[in-house]
C-alpha cells in the first residue's frame, strides 16, 4: 500500500508547478510548506485510510503531533525536500512508511525527478524495481562518500555540529548535504553513500529510510548507538564498517566537549 499511495502523490506533484515565494509559508526557522505540500498529503492520507479504516496517520502537514504509535500508524512526509523542490533542484521525495506498534514493516520513498520508487518489507529486502538493494562494502573512511544534514531548523546544535565536520570532512574523501534525508538514507542503502549522519530528524524524514538501510545490509542507530525508530532524534547509518567508524568519530566529539 506505500507503493501505491507514494505513486499516485508523485504523479500529482509531477503535474503542479511550485508556487512562488509569495505563496511560501513559514513553518519553523527556514522551513516552508506550501499547497503543495498539503494537497500531497491529502491524496495519501484518502488512500492509506480507505485501504485500512481503522489505521492512522502521522505526517509532517496535516498531524504532526500524534504520539500514540499503537497499531498501524502510517509515517508520511509528502515532500521530503521542500526547499530543494521550491528552488528547482531535483533531490526531493515522497516518503511512507508503515508501522505496527512503532516497530516499521514497509516503506517506500519516491525520488520524484527521477521517477525512481525505492520499496522495503521488513525481511524482504530493499529494492528499486527489480534491482536488490545493498550497501557499499567500503571500509576505509579515506575511501568514503558520506552523506549529512545541517541543522538548519536548530541553529543551536551548529558548534556541535560543526566539530563533528571538523574530524569527518578532512579523513573521509568527501562528504555531501543534498537537503532530502529520505533520499540521502536511499543513497546509504544503494551504496551511493557509504555512512550518513544527521543529529535532528522527525519520524517522517528517516522511517521509510531506516527501512531501506537496514534490508540493504547497513546499520541505522540514534546519537548514542541505539537501534534508530519512530521518534524525533538524531541518526547514524552506513555499511557496519563506515556506521561504526561515524559512531567513534561522533562518540569522541562528545568526550572532547565534556572534557572542556
Amino acid at each position: 500500500m506505500t507503493d501505491r499511495a507514494a505513486a499516485r502523490a508523485a504523479a500529482y506533484l509531477r503535474t503542479v508547478r511550485p508556487p512562488d515565494a509569495s505563496r511560501w509559508t513559514s513553518k519553523g526557522h527556514h522551513d516552508f510548506v506550501t499547497d503543495v505540500d498539503r494537497g500531497a498529503e491529502q491524496r495519501i492520507r484518502a488512500d492509506l485510510l480507505a485501504a485500512e479504516p481503522g489505521s492512522r496517520i502521522l505526517g509532517e502537514e496535516l498531524s504532526p503531533d500524534t504520539a500514540d504509535l499503537a497499531g498501524l500508524v502510517w509515517i508520511v512526509d509528502p515532500l521530503d525536500g521542500t526547499t530543494n523542490y521550491l528552488h528547482g533542484y531535483p533531490w526531493w521525495a515522497v516518503s511512507i512508511a508503515a508501522a505496527v506498534d512503532g516497530e516499521i514493516l514497509a516503506g517506500t520513498v519516491f525520488h520524484v525527478p527521477a521517477y525512481r520508487r525505492y520499496t522495503a518489507r521488513s525481511g524482504g529486502g530493499a529494492w528499486c524495481g527489480p534491482e536488490r538493494l545493498a550497501v557499499s562494502q567500503v571500509s576505509v573512511p579515506g575511501e568514503a562518500l558520506i552523506g549529512t544534514g545541517f541543522p538548519f531548523k536548530t541553529p543551536g546544535d551548529l558548534p556541535a555540529y560543526l566539530e563533528q565536520c571538523a574530524r569527518i570532512f578532512p579523513a573521509t574523501s568527501g562528504v555531501r548535504r543534498a537537503g532530502s534525508a529520505a533520499l540521502d538514507l536511499v543513497a546509504v542503502a544503494a551504496g551511493q553513500f557509504d555512512g550518513f549522519w544527521e543529529l535532528t530528524l522527525a519520524p517522517w524524514d528517516k522511517a521509510a529510510g531506516i527501512l531501506l538501510v537496514r534490508e540493504a545490509g547497513g546499520v541505522v542507530t540514534d546519537l548514542d548507538g541505539k537501534p534508530a525508530g519512530v521518534e524525533h532524534g538524531g541518526i547514524v547509518a552506513g555499511n557496519p564498517a563506515m556506521h561504526a567508524w561515524l559512531m567513534q568519530q561522533l562518540g569522541e566529539t562528545r568526550d572532547v566537549r565534556r572534557e572542556t
